[in-house]
Protein backbone atom coordinates (compact mmCIF):
# COMPACT_ATOMS: atom_id res chain seq x y z
CA UNK A 1 0.00 0.00 0.00
CA UNK A 2 1.41 3.43 -1.14
CA UNK A 3 0.77 6.58 1.93
CA UNK A 4 1.40 10.49 1.52
CA UNK A 5 3.66 12.13 3.94
CA UNK A 6 1.09 12.98 5.68
CA UNK A 7 0.41 8.99 6.73
CA UNK A 8 3.64 8.72 8.10
CA UNK A 9 5.47 7.93 4.81
CA UNK A 10 8.97 8.85 4.63
CA UNK A 11 10.68 11.76 2.18
CA UNK A 12 12.72 8.76 0.73
CA UNK A 13 9.33 6.93 -0.15
CA UNK A 14 7.68 10.06 -1.56
CA UNK A 15 10.89 10.27 -3.51
CA UNK A 16 10.52 7.30 -5.37
CA UNK A 17 7.06 7.30 -6.11
CA UNK A 18 7.59 10.36 -8.23
CA UNK A 19 10.08 8.69 -10.24
CA UNK A 20 7.91 5.98 -10.57
CA UNK A 21 5.18 8.32 -12.26
CA UNK A 22 7.84 10.56 -13.93
CA UNK A 23 9.01 6.77 -15.91
CA UNK A 24 5.40 5.83 -16.73
CA UNK A 25 4.53 9.66 -18.02
CA UNK A 26 7.80 9.21 -20.30
CA UNK A 27 6.59 5.78 -21.17
CA UNK A 28 3.41 7.08 -22.39
CA UNK A 29 5.22 9.86 -23.94
CA UNK A 30 7.21 7.39 -26.13
CA UNK A 31 4.19 5.66 -26.48
CA UNK A 32 2.09 8.52 -28.25
CA UNK A 33 5.55 9.68 -30.05
CA UNK A 34 5.53 6.31 -31.65
CA UNK A 35 1.73 6.15 -32.89
CA UNK A 36 2.57 9.93 -34.48
CA UNK A 37 5.48 8.63 -36.17
CA UNK A 38 3.38 5.13 -37.39
CA UNK A 39 0.44 7.57 -38.66
CA UNK A 40 2.91 10.42 -40.39
CA UNK A 41 4.92 7.17 -42.38
CA UNK A 42 1.99 5.04 -43.10
CA UNK A 43 2.02 3.93 -46.51
CA UNK A 44 -1.23 2.83 -46.17
CA UNK A 45 -3.07 6.25 -46.48
CA UNK A 46 -1.99 10.03 -47.25
CA UNK A 47 -1.94 12.54 -44.86
CA UNK A 48 -1.83 16.04 -46.13
CA UNK A 49 -2.23 19.12 -43.58
CA UNK A 50 -1.92 22.70 -44.75
CA UNK A 51 -1.51 26.10 -43.29
CA UNK A 52 -4.92 28.30 -42.61
CA UNK A 53 -4.82 29.41 -46.77
CA UNK A 54 -4.91 25.93 -47.62
CA UNK A 55 -1.09 25.52 -48.49
CA UNK A 56 0.32 22.00 -47.69
CA UNK A 57 2.52 22.04 -45.15
CA UNK A 58 3.21 18.17 -44.42
CA UNK A 59 3.09 15.37 -46.84
CA UNK A 60 3.19 11.69 -45.24
CA UNK A 61 5.03 8.90 -46.66
CA UNK A 62 1.67 7.40 -47.74
CA UNK A 63 0.97 10.85 -49.51
CA UNK A 64 3.93 10.24 -51.07
CA UNK A 65 3.49 6.87 -52.22
CA UNK A 66 0.04 7.41 -53.62
CA UNK A 67 0.47 10.19 -55.18
CA UNK A 68 4.16 10.21 -56.92
CA UNK A 69 5.16 13.62 -55.70
CA UNK A 70 8.19 14.04 -52.72
CA UNK A 71 7.28 15.91 -50.12
CA UNK A 72 10.00 18.69 -50.86
CA UNK A 73 7.81 19.07 -54.23
CA UNK A 74 4.47 20.28 -52.58
CA UNK A 75 5.24 21.47 -49.34
CA UNK A 76 5.35 25.33 -49.07
CA UNK A 77 3.63 25.24 -53.27
CA UNK A 78 0.40 23.85 -54.20
CA UNK A 79 -2.93 23.15 -52.35
CA UNK A 80 -4.52 19.94 -52.18
CA UNK A 81 -6.99 21.38 -54.45
CA UNK A 82 -4.10 21.35 -57.24
CA UNK A 83 -3.85 17.39 -57.17
CA UNK A 84 -7.53 16.96 -57.29
CA UNK A 85 -9.68 16.30 -60.77
CA UNK A 86 -10.65 20.07 -61.59
CA UNK A 87 -13.99 19.35 -63.37
CA UNK A 88 -14.54 17.33 -59.85
CA UNK A 89 -13.57 20.65 -57.82
CA UNK A 90 -15.55 23.01 -60.11
CA UNK A 91 -18.83 20.25 -59.81
CA UNK A 92 -18.27 20.36 -55.59
CA UNK A 93 -18.50 23.69 -55.94
CA UNK A 94 -21.73 24.11 -57.76
CA UNK A 95 -23.42 21.47 -55.74
CA UNK A 96 -22.62 23.26 -52.69
CA UNK A 97 -23.23 26.73 -53.97
CA UNK A 98 -26.62 25.20 -54.81
CA UNK A 99 -27.54 23.47 -51.52
CA UNK A 100 -26.31 26.24 -49.29
CA UNK A 101 -27.73 29.45 -51.34
CA UNK A 102 -23.88 31.08 -51.63
CA UNK A 103 -21.12 31.38 -53.85
CA UNK A 104 -18.16 28.97 -53.47
CA UNK A 105 -15.30 29.29 -55.14
CA UNK A 106 -13.62 26.37 -56.78
CA UNK A 107 -10.77 25.52 -55.72
CA UNK A 108 -9.69 24.91 -51.98
CA UNK A 109 -12.75 26.56 -50.56
CA UNK A 110 -14.71 23.91 -51.88
CA UNK A 111 -12.76 21.14 -50.29
CA UNK A 112 -12.72 22.94 -47.33
CA UNK A 113 -15.92 24.91 -46.82
CA UNK A 114 -17.67 22.24 -44.45
CA UNK A 115 -14.57 21.63 -42.61
CA UNK A 116 -14.20 25.31 -42.21
CA UNK A 117 -17.51 25.79 -40.64
CA UNK A 118 -16.92 22.54 -37.92
CA UNK A 119 -18.38 19.84 -39.69
CA UNK A 120 -15.77 17.14 -40.55
CA UNK A 121 -16.30 16.03 -44.20
CA UNK A 122 -15.82 12.88 -46.33
CA UNK A 123 -16.28 13.59 -49.96
CA UNK A 124 -15.44 11.50 -53.08
CA UNK A 125 -12.91 12.98 -55.37
CA UNK A 126 -10.29 12.01 -57.92
CA UNK A 127 -6.87 11.68 -56.72
CA UNK A 128 -4.15 13.15 -60.00
CA UNK A 129 -0.78 11.91 -59.70
CA UNK A 130 2.71 13.58 -60.40
CA UNK A 131 2.69 11.37 -63.42
CA UNK A 132 -1.06 12.51 -64.65
CA UNK A 133 -2.37 9.09 -63.42
CA UNK A 134 -5.60 9.13 -61.60
CA UNK A 135 -7.43 6.84 -59.05
CA UNK A 136 -10.63 7.21 -56.83
CA UNK A 137 -10.17 8.29 -53.22
CA UNK A 138 -12.17 8.88 -49.84
CA UNK A 139 -10.60 11.92 -48.01
CA UNK A 140 -11.81 13.00 -44.99
CA UNK A 141 -11.09 16.69 -44.31
CA UNK A 142 -11.17 18.33 -40.80
CA UNK A 143 -10.02 22.07 -39.15
CA UNK A 144 -7.47 22.45 -37.12
CA UNK A 145 -7.85 24.81 -34.30
CA UNK A 146 -5.65 26.12 -31.74
CA UNK A 147 -5.80 27.04 -27.99
CA UNK A 148 -8.56 30.15 -28.79
CA UNK A 149 -10.50 28.09 -31.20
CA UNK A 150 -8.89 30.27 -34.11
CA UNK A 151 -8.25 27.68 -37.60
CA UNK A 152 -5.00 27.36 -38.46
CA UNK A 153 -4.82 24.82 -40.88
CA UNK A 154 -6.58 21.48 -42.23
CA UNK A 155 -6.24 18.20 -41.87
CA UNK A 156 -6.78 15.80 -45.34
CA UNK A 157 -6.94 11.93 -44.78
CA UNK A 158 -7.39 9.88 -47.90
CA UNK A 159 -7.31 6.37 -48.60
CA UNK A 160 -7.30 4.60 -52.62
CA UNK A 161 -10.65 3.68 -53.25
CA UNK A 162 -10.03 2.00 -56.84
CA UNK A 163 -10.44 -1.89 -55.12
CA UNK A 164 -13.79 -0.53 -53.78
CA UNK A 165 -14.78 1.43 -57.06
CA UNK A 166 -13.86 -1.61 -59.00
CA UNK A 167 -15.65 -4.02 -56.51
CA UNK A 168 -18.63 -2.05 -57.53
CA UNK A 169 -18.18 -2.00 -61.03
CA UNK A 170 -17.55 -5.47 -61.06
CA UNK A 171 -21.02 -6.20 -59.14
CA UNK A 172 -22.67 -3.21 -61.22
CA UNK A 173 -22.03 -5.67 -64.84
CA UNK A 174 -22.79 -8.76 -62.91
CA UNK A 175 -26.16 -7.09 -62.19
CA UNK A 176 -26.35 -5.83 -65.45
CA UNK A 177 -25.82 -9.03 -66.56
CA UNK A 178 -28.23 -10.67 -64.61
CA UNK A 179 -30.81 -8.43 -65.00
CA UNK A 180 -30.33 -8.91 -69.07
CA UNK A 181 -30.92 -12.87 -68.56
CA UNK A 182 -34.07 -12.39 -66.55
CA UNK A 183 -35.22 -10.25 -69.19
CA UNK A 184 -34.28 -12.86 -71.49
CA UNK A 185 -35.76 -15.49 -69.44
CA UNK A 186 -38.85 -13.71 -69.20
CA UNK A 187 -39.33 -13.17 -72.73
CA UNK A 188 -38.49 -16.62 -73.63
CA UNK A 189 -41.51 -17.90 -71.09
CA UNK A 190 -43.78 -15.70 -72.42
CA UNK A 191 -42.36 -17.00 -76.36
CA UNK A 192 -42.54 -20.10 -75.11
CA UNK A 193 -46.20 -19.65 -73.45
CA UNK A 194 -47.48 -18.36 -77.01
CA UNK A 195 -46.09 -20.76 -79.08
CA UNK A 196 -47.76 -23.42 -76.87
CA UNK A 197 -50.87 -21.83 -76.22
CA UNK A 198 -51.19 -21.08 -80.27
CA UNK A 199 -52.18 -25.02 -81.27
CA UNK A 200 -53.80 -25.40 -78.34
CA UNK A 201 -56.14 -22.79 -78.87
CA UNK A 202 -57.27 -24.81 -82.47
CA UNK A 203 -57.10 -27.72 -80.62
CA UNK A 204 -59.78 -27.08 -77.86
CA UNK A 205 -61.70 -24.55 -79.60
CA UNK A 206 -62.46 -26.70 -82.44
CA UNK A 207 -63.08 -29.46 -80.02
CA UNK A 208 -65.36 -27.24 -77.98
CA UNK A 209 -67.10 -26.15 -81.10
CA UNK A 210 -68.12 -29.83 -82.11
CA UNK A 211 -69.13 -30.84 -78.59
CA UNK A 212 -71.62 -27.93 -78.35
CA UNK A 213 -72.88 -28.11 -82.31
CA UNK A 214 -75.97 -29.16 -83.61
CA UNK A 215 -76.63 -31.60 -84.48
CA UNK A 216 -75.14 -32.93 -81.24
CA UNK A 217 -72.11 -35.44 -81.85
CA UNK A 218 -72.60 -39.17 -81.65
CA UNK A 219 -72.20 -41.44 -78.99
CA UNK A 220 -68.81 -42.68 -80.17
CA UNK A 221 -67.60 -38.99 -81.53
CA UNK A 222 -68.93 -37.17 -78.01
CA UNK A 223 -66.10 -39.90 -76.13
CA UNK A 224 -63.32 -38.98 -78.82
CA UNK A 225 -64.36 -35.58 -78.01
CA UNK A 226 -63.84 -35.72 -74.53
CA UNK A 227 -60.69 -37.52 -74.57
CA UNK A 228 -59.53 -34.40 -76.68
CA UNK A 229 -60.70 -32.27 -74.57
CA UNK A 230 -59.39 -33.75 -71.61
CA UNK A 231 -56.13 -34.21 -72.44
CA UNK A 232 -56.15 -30.62 -73.88
CA UNK A 233 -57.06 -28.98 -70.90
CA UNK A 234 -54.67 -30.72 -69.00
CA UNK A 235 -51.44 -30.35 -71.09
CA UNK A 236 -52.89 -26.93 -70.77
CA UNK A 237 -52.44 -27.08 -66.73
CA UNK A 238 -49.16 -28.46 -67.36
CA UNK A 239 -47.87 -25.57 -69.00
CA UNK A 240 -48.87 -23.32 -66.38
CA UNK A 241 -47.66 -24.80 -63.27
CA UNK A 242 -44.63 -25.12 -65.34
CA UNK A 243 -44.26 -21.62 -66.08
CA UNK A 244 -45.20 -20.38 -63.11
CA UNK A 245 -42.40 -22.61 -61.21
CA UNK A 246 -40.10 -21.08 -63.96
CA UNK A 247 -41.60 -17.23 -63.00
CA UNK A 248 -41.21 -18.07 -59.42
CA UNK A 249 -37.82 -19.64 -59.40
CA UNK A 250 -36.60 -16.52 -61.67
CA UNK A 251 -38.43 -13.64 -59.15
CA UNK A 252 -40.97 -12.48 -61.78
CA UNK A 253 -44.36 -13.70 -59.91
CA UNK A 254 -45.68 -10.61 -59.10
CA UNK A 255 -48.93 -10.73 -55.97
CA UNK A 256 -51.17 -8.04 -55.33
CA UNK A 257 -51.10 -8.45 -51.51
CA UNK A 258 -54.27 -7.50 -49.85
CA UNK A 259 -56.28 -8.29 -46.98
CA UNK A 260 -59.38 -10.92 -48.26
CA UNK A 261 -61.65 -13.20 -46.48
CA UNK A 262 -60.77 -16.39 -46.02
CA UNK A 263 -64.47 -17.42 -45.71
CA UNK A 264 -65.07 -16.43 -49.04
CA UNK A 265 -62.32 -17.60 -50.43
CA UNK A 266 -62.80 -21.37 -48.67
CA UNK A 267 -66.38 -20.46 -50.35
CA UNK A 268 -65.66 -20.02 -53.58
CA UNK A 269 -62.48 -22.69 -53.21
CA UNK A 270 -65.80 -25.24 -52.26
CA UNK A 271 -67.65 -24.63 -54.78
CA UNK A 272 -64.71 -25.32 -57.47
CA UNK A 273 -64.08 -28.45 -55.90
CA UNK A 274 -67.21 -30.17 -55.26
CA UNK A 275 -68.10 -31.46 -59.13
CA UNK A 276 -64.82 -33.14 -58.58
CA UNK A 277 -65.32 -34.74 -55.29
CA UNK A 278 -68.93 -35.75 -56.50
CA UNK A 279 -67.27 -37.63 -59.75
CA UNK A 280 -64.98 -39.51 -57.42
CA UNK A 281 -67.49 -40.44 -54.76
CA UNK A 282 -65.20 -38.48 -52.42
CA UNK A 283 -67.23 -36.20 -48.92
CA UNK A 284 -65.80 -33.34 -48.49
CA UNK A 285 -66.96 -31.59 -45.47
CA UNK A 286 -65.89 -27.61 -44.58
CA UNK A 287 -65.78 -26.71 -41.02
CA UNK A 288 -67.84 -23.06 -40.61
CA UNK A 289 -65.25 -19.94 -39.25
CA UNK A 290 -65.96 -19.24 -35.71
CA UNK A 291 -66.18 -15.41 -36.72
CA UNK A 292 -64.77 -13.57 -40.37
CA UNK A 293 -61.03 -14.15 -40.86
CA UNK A 294 -59.06 -11.30 -42.96
CA UNK A 295 -55.56 -12.61 -44.12
CA UNK A 296 -52.88 -10.57 -46.48
CA UNK A 297 -52.81 -11.87 -49.20
CA UNK A 298 -53.30 -12.75 -53.09
CA UNK A 299 -56.64 -13.38 -53.51
CA UNK A 300 -56.19 -15.55 -56.77
CA UNK A 301 -53.13 -17.60 -55.46
CA UNK A 302 -54.72 -18.06 -52.22
CA UNK A 303 -57.28 -20.05 -54.13
CA UNK A 304 -55.02 -21.45 -55.98
CA UNK A 305 -53.24 -22.91 -52.97
CA UNK A 306 -56.28 -24.35 -51.45
CA UNK A 307 -57.74 -25.62 -54.91
CA UNK A 308 -53.82 -27.34 -55.22
CA UNK A 309 -54.40 -29.00 -51.71
CA UNK A 310 -57.79 -30.07 -52.39
CA UNK A 311 -58.02 -31.87 -55.58
CA UNK A 312 -54.77 -33.76 -54.10
CA UNK A 313 -56.64 -34.93 -51.16
CA UNK A 314 -59.32 -35.89 -53.46
CA UNK A 315 -57.45 -37.56 -56.00
CA UNK A 316 -54.77 -39.48 -53.58
CA UNK A 317 -58.07 -40.61 -51.69
CA UNK A 318 -59.34 -44.09 -51.15
CA UNK A 319 -62.72 -45.19 -52.90
CA UNK A 320 -65.57 -43.70 -51.03
CA UNK A 321 -63.10 -41.64 -48.99
CA UNK A 322 -63.36 -38.54 -47.21
CA UNK A 323 -61.86 -35.10 -46.61
CA UNK A 324 -62.01 -32.54 -44.22
CA UNK A 325 -61.11 -28.71 -44.04
CA UNK A 326 -60.72 -27.49 -40.28
CA UNK A 327 -59.12 -24.22 -38.91
CA UNK A 328 -57.07 -23.39 -36.02
CA UNK A 329 -56.58 -20.07 -34.13
CA UNK A 330 -54.49 -21.59 -31.39
CA UNK A 331 -51.40 -19.44 -32.09
CA UNK A 332 -52.51 -15.32 -31.58
CA UNK A 333 -52.52 -13.72 -34.58
CA UNK A 334 -52.85 -16.83 -36.85
CA UNK A 335 -54.73 -18.82 -38.70
CA UNK A 336 -54.22 -22.85 -39.76
CA UNK A 337 -55.96 -24.02 -42.12
CA UNK A 338 -55.76 -28.24 -42.49
CA UNK A 339 -56.46 -30.14 -45.44
CA UNK A 340 -57.09 -33.48 -44.52
CA UNK A 341 -57.81 -36.85 -45.83
CA UNK A 342 -58.36 -40.42 -45.23
CA UNK A 343 -56.12 -41.59 -48.41
CA UNK A 344 -53.30 -44.56 -47.65
CA UNK A 345 -50.78 -41.78 -46.21
CA UNK A 346 -46.88 -41.76 -46.48
CA UNK A 347 -44.08 -43.22 -45.01
CA UNK A 348 -41.60 -40.92 -43.45
CA UNK A 349 -39.34 -41.42 -46.28
CA UNK A 350 -41.85 -40.25 -48.46
CA UNK A 351 -42.85 -37.29 -46.00
CA UNK A 352 -39.12 -36.26 -46.19
CA UNK A 353 -39.33 -36.07 -49.88
CA UNK A 354 -42.26 -33.62 -50.40
CA UNK A 355 -42.34 -30.03 -52.07
CA UNK A 356 -39.34 -31.35 -54.40
CA UNK A 357 -39.81 -30.45 -57.95
CA UNK A 358 -41.01 -33.63 -60.19
CA UNK A 359 -40.67 -35.85 -57.62
CA UNK A 360 -44.17 -37.67 -57.39
CA UNK A 361 -43.38 -40.10 -54.51
CA UNK A 362 -43.80 -43.08 -56.26
CA UNK A 363 -47.34 -41.92 -57.86
CA UNK A 364 -45.75 -42.34 -62.00
CA UNK A 365 -47.47 -45.66 -62.13
CA UNK A 366 -50.38 -44.44 -60.58
CA UNK A 367 -53.70 -43.54 -62.97
CA UNK A 368 -53.84 -39.78 -61.21
CA UNK A 369 -51.87 -37.52 -63.92
CA UNK A 370 -49.18 -35.15 -62.22
CA UNK A 371 -46.05 -33.61 -62.86
CA UNK A 372 -45.29 -32.98 -59.28
CA UNK A 373 -45.20 -29.39 -59.69
CA UNK A 374 -48.56 -28.90 -57.74
CA UNK A 375 -46.88 -28.74 -54.15
CA UNK A 376 -43.89 -27.03 -55.25
CA UNK A 377 -46.17 -24.23 -56.06
CA UNK A 378 -48.30 -24.13 -53.44
CA UNK A 379 -44.72 -23.95 -50.95
CA UNK A 380 -43.66 -20.88 -53.09
CA UNK A 381 -46.94 -19.19 -53.19
CA UNK A 382 -47.67 -19.77 -49.56
CA UNK A 383 -44.26 -18.91 -48.52
CA UNK A 384 -44.75 -15.46 -50.99
CA UNK A 385 -47.46 -14.71 -48.81
CA UNK A 386 -45.65 -14.29 -45.37
CA UNK A 387 -47.62 -18.14 -44.97
CA UNK A 388 -46.15 -21.49 -44.46
CA UNK A 389 -47.20 -25.15 -45.05
CA UNK A 390 -46.58 -28.41 -43.69
CA UNK A 391 -47.86 -32.09 -43.80
CA UNK A 392 -48.08 -34.82 -41.03
CA UNK A 393 -49.31 -38.60 -42.28
CA UNK A 394 -49.95 -41.84 -40.91
CA UNK A 395 -49.71 -44.86 -43.22
CA UNK A 396 -53.09 -46.60 -43.65
CA UNK A 397 -55.12 -43.42 -41.97
CA UNK A 398 -54.24 -40.73 -44.27
CA UNK A 399 -52.72 -37.72 -44.19
CA UNK A 400 -53.29 -33.64 -43.00
CA UNK A 401 -51.91 -31.03 -44.99
CA UNK A 402 -51.93 -27.11 -43.77
CA UNK A 403 -50.94 -23.90 -44.11
CA UNK A 404 -50.30 -21.46 -41.87
CA UNK A 405 -50.93 -17.46 -42.20
CA UNK A 406 -51.34 -14.15 -40.30
CA UNK A 407 -54.50 -13.18 -39.92
CA UNK A 408 -55.30 -8.62 -40.43
CA UNK A 409 -57.33 -6.78 -38.62
CA UNK A 410 -57.74 -4.87 -42.57
CA UNK A 411 -60.96 -5.84 -44.25
CA UNK A 412 -61.23 -5.34 -47.80
CA UNK A 413 -63.86 -4.81 -50.21
CA UNK A 414 -64.73 -7.47 -52.39
CA UNK A 415 -65.38 -6.44 -56.01
CA UNK A 416 -64.56 -3.15 -57.83
CA UNK A 417 -66.16 -0.87 -60.09
CA UNK A 418 -66.32 -3.75 -62.81
CA UNK A 419 -69.27 -5.97 -61.71
CA UNK A 420 -68.54 -9.59 -61.72
CA UNK A 421 -69.02 -11.93 -64.92
CA UNK A 422 -72.53 -13.80 -63.73
CA UNK A 423 -74.25 -10.30 -62.39
CA UNK A 424 -73.30 -9.07 -65.86
CA UNK A 425 -73.84 -11.59 -68.07
CA UNK A 426 -76.96 -10.69 -70.46
CA UNK A 427 -78.70 -14.11 -72.18
CA UNK A 428 -77.94 -14.87 -76.19
CA UNK A 429 -79.82 -13.33 -78.67
CA UNK A 430 -81.06 -10.39 -76.06
CA UNK A 431 -80.30 -7.75 -78.08
CA UNK A 432 -83.21 -7.07 -81.10
CA UNK A 433 -80.72 -5.25 -83.08
CA UNK A 434 -77.32 -6.40 -84.76
CA UNK A 435 -73.68 -5.82 -83.45
CA UNK A 436 -70.83 -6.00 -85.66
CA UNK A 437 -67.17 -7.07 -83.77
CA UNK A 438 -63.93 -6.47 -85.53
CA UNK A 439 -61.38 -9.33 -84.68
CA UNK A 440 -58.14 -8.47 -85.65
CA UNK A 441 -56.03 -11.82 -85.90
CA UNK A 442 -53.37 -13.21 -88.12
CA UNK A 443 -54.04 -16.90 -87.40
CA UNK A 444 -56.15 -18.63 -89.77
CA UNK A 445 -57.32 -21.34 -87.52
CA UNK A 446 -57.79 -18.40 -84.37
CA UNK A 447 -59.90 -16.38 -87.02
CA UNK A 448 -62.11 -19.66 -88.32
CA UNK A 449 -62.53 -21.05 -84.39
CA UNK A 450 -63.85 -17.29 -83.85
CA UNK A 451 -65.86 -16.94 -86.76
CA UNK A 452 -67.90 -20.47 -86.21
CA UNK A 453 -68.54 -18.91 -82.83
CA UNK A 454 -69.67 -15.93 -83.87
CA UNK A 455 -71.70 -17.97 -86.65
CA UNK A 456 -74.21 -19.31 -84.09
CA UNK A 457 -75.25 -15.67 -82.82
CA UNK A 458 -77.86 -14.28 -85.06
CA UNK A 459 -77.50 -10.95 -83.41
CA UNK A 460 -73.48 -10.74 -84.35
CA UNK A 461 -71.70 -10.22 -87.34
CA UNK A 462 -68.23 -10.44 -87.84
CA UNK A 463 -65.63 -8.31 -89.52
CA UNK A 464 -61.74 -8.97 -89.72
CA UNK A 465 -58.32 -7.86 -90.16
CA UNK A 466 -54.56 -9.54 -90.61
CA UNK A 467 -52.66 -7.17 -88.90
CA UNK A 468 -52.97 -4.12 -86.71
CA UNK A 469 -52.95 -1.02 -89.58
CA UNK A 470 -55.54 -2.75 -91.74
CA UNK A 471 -57.38 -3.31 -88.67
CA UNK A 472 -57.27 0.51 -87.20
CA UNK A 473 -58.14 1.39 -90.82
CA UNK A 474 -61.76 -0.90 -90.56
CA UNK A 475 -62.00 -0.09 -87.58
CA UNK A 476 -62.46 4.08 -88.66
CA UNK A 477 -64.54 3.13 -91.38
CA UNK A 478 -67.04 0.60 -89.92
CA UNK A 479 -67.22 1.25 -86.56
CA UNK A 480 -67.61 -1.88 -84.81
CA UNK A 481 -69.62 -2.14 -81.75
CA UNK A 482 -66.51 -4.08 -80.06
CA UNK A 483 -62.67 -5.00 -81.26
CA UNK A 484 -61.25 -8.54 -80.13
CA UNK A 485 -57.18 -7.92 -80.55
CA UNK A 486 -54.80 -10.28 -81.04
CA UNK A 487 -51.50 -9.41 -79.30
CA UNK A 488 -48.32 -10.85 -81.66
CA UNK A 489 -49.64 -9.16 -85.43
CA UNK A 490 -47.39 -8.13 -88.27
CA UNK A 491 -46.60 -4.68 -88.75
CA UNK A 492 -47.47 -3.43 -85.24
CA UNK A 493 -48.55 -5.26 -82.29
CA UNK A 494 -51.85 -5.03 -80.92
CA UNK A 495 -50.83 -2.59 -78.02
CA UNK A 496 -49.71 -0.27 -80.49
CA UNK A 497 -52.89 -0.42 -82.02
CA UNK A 498 -54.96 -0.29 -78.96
CA UNK A 499 -52.52 2.87 -78.31
CA UNK A 500 -53.62 4.47 -81.42
CA UNK A 501 -57.40 3.09 -81.26
CA UNK A 502 -57.86 5.31 -77.92
CA UNK A 503 -56.12 8.31 -79.65
CA UNK A 504 -58.39 8.82 -81.94
CA UNK A 505 -61.90 10.31 -81.83
CA UNK A 506 -63.51 8.18 -84.23
CA UNK A 507 -62.71 4.83 -82.59
CA UNK A 508 -61.64 5.75 -78.68
CA UNK A 509 -65.37 5.04 -77.55
CA UNK A 510 -65.38 1.38 -78.96
CA UNK A 511 -64.23 -1.27 -76.16
CA UNK A 512 -61.08 -3.33 -76.90
CA UNK A 513 -61.08 -6.58 -75.68
CA UNK A 514 -57.90 -8.58 -75.77
CA UNK A 515 -57.45 -12.16 -77.03
CA UNK A 516 -54.00 -13.44 -76.90
CA UNK A 517 -51.61 -16.47 -76.15
CA UNK A 518 -49.51 -13.95 -74.73
CA UNK A 519 -50.46 -15.13 -71.20
CA UNK A 520 -48.31 -14.99 -68.63
CA UNK A 521 -48.98 -12.63 -65.34
CA UNK A 522 -46.33 -9.69 -67.14
CA UNK A 523 -48.43 -10.01 -70.51
CA UNK A 524 -51.35 -9.76 -68.86
CA UNK A 525 -50.88 -7.15 -66.83
CA UNK A 526 -49.29 -5.01 -69.17
CA UNK A 527 -52.27 -5.64 -71.48
CA UNK A 528 -55.15 -4.25 -68.89
CA UNK A 529 -52.22 -1.23 -67.77
CA UNK A 530 -52.36 -0.84 -71.68
CA UNK A 531 -56.25 0.30 -71.77
CA UNK A 532 -57.86 -3.23 -72.73
CA UNK A 533 -61.28 -3.72 -71.94
CA UNK A 534 -60.59 -7.58 -70.52
CA UNK A 535 -57.94 -9.75 -71.56
CA UNK A 536 -58.70 -13.34 -72.37
CA UNK A 537 -56.14 -15.77 -73.22
CA UNK A 538 -56.00 -18.22 -75.77
CA UNK A 539 -57.51 -21.56 -75.29
CA UNK A 540 -60.83 -19.86 -75.54
CA UNK A 541 -63.23 -21.28 -73.10
CA UNK A 542 -65.99 -20.81 -75.22
CA UNK A 543 -69.18 -19.94 -72.02
CA UNK A 544 -65.90 -17.35 -70.72
CA UNK A 545 -65.96 -15.78 -74.24
CA UNK A 546 -69.35 -15.45 -74.72
CA UNK A 547 -70.12 -13.87 -71.54
CA UNK A 548 -67.38 -11.17 -72.05
CA UNK A 549 -68.68 -10.38 -75.86
CA UNK A 550 -72.01 -9.52 -73.83
CA UNK A 551 -70.30 -7.57 -70.87
CA UNK A 552 -68.48 -5.69 -73.47
CA UNK A 553 -71.13 -4.93 -75.83
CA UNK A 554 -73.52 -3.76 -72.71
CA UNK A 555 -70.96 -1.49 -72.29
CA UNK A 556 -70.41 -0.21 -75.69
CA UNK A 557 -74.22 0.77 -75.66
CA UNK A 558 -74.41 2.03 -71.95
CA UNK A 559 -71.19 4.34 -73.02
CA UNK A 560 -71.34 5.02 -76.54
CA UNK A 561 -69.34 8.25 -78.20
CA UNK A 562 -70.22 7.55 -81.78
CA UNK A 563 -73.44 8.97 -82.29
CA UNK A 564 -75.00 9.21 -85.73
CA UNK A 565 -74.19 12.83 -86.37
CA UNK A 566 -70.41 12.21 -86.09
CA UNK A 567 -70.46 8.77 -88.25
CA UNK A 568 -71.80 11.03 -91.18
CA UNK A 569 -69.45 13.74 -90.96
CA UNK A 570 -67.05 11.25 -91.80
CA UNK A 571 -68.19 9.24 -94.18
Amino acid sequence: MIHSISDGASPDDTAKIDGITEVRRQEALLKTGALQNAILTSANFSIIATDEKGIIQLFNVGAERMLGYLAAEVVNKINPSDIHDPEEVMARAEALSRELGTTITPGFEALAFKASRGIEDIYELTYICKDGSRFPAIVSITALRDDFGEIIGYLLIGTDNSVRKQVELELNKAKAVAEKANLAKSDFLSSMSHELRTPLSAILGFAQLIESGKPAPSVSQKRSVDQILQAGWYLLELINEILDLALIESGKMSLSLEPISLNEVMLECQEMIEPQAKKRGISVVFSRFATPCFVKADRTRMKQVFINLLSNAIKYNTANGAVAVEYMTSIPGRIRVCVRDSGEGLPADKLAQLFQPFNRLGQEANAEEGTGIGLVMTKRLIEMMGGVIGAESTVGQGSVFWIEIDLTAERHAIGGTVAPLTQLESPVHAHAKLRTLLYVEDNPANLMLVEDLIARRSDLRLLSARDGNHGIQIARESQPDLILMDINLPGISGIAALRILAEDPLTSHIPVVALSANAIPRDIEKGLEAGFFRYLTKPIKVDEFMKTLDIALDYAEAHSAAPATRKKSNG
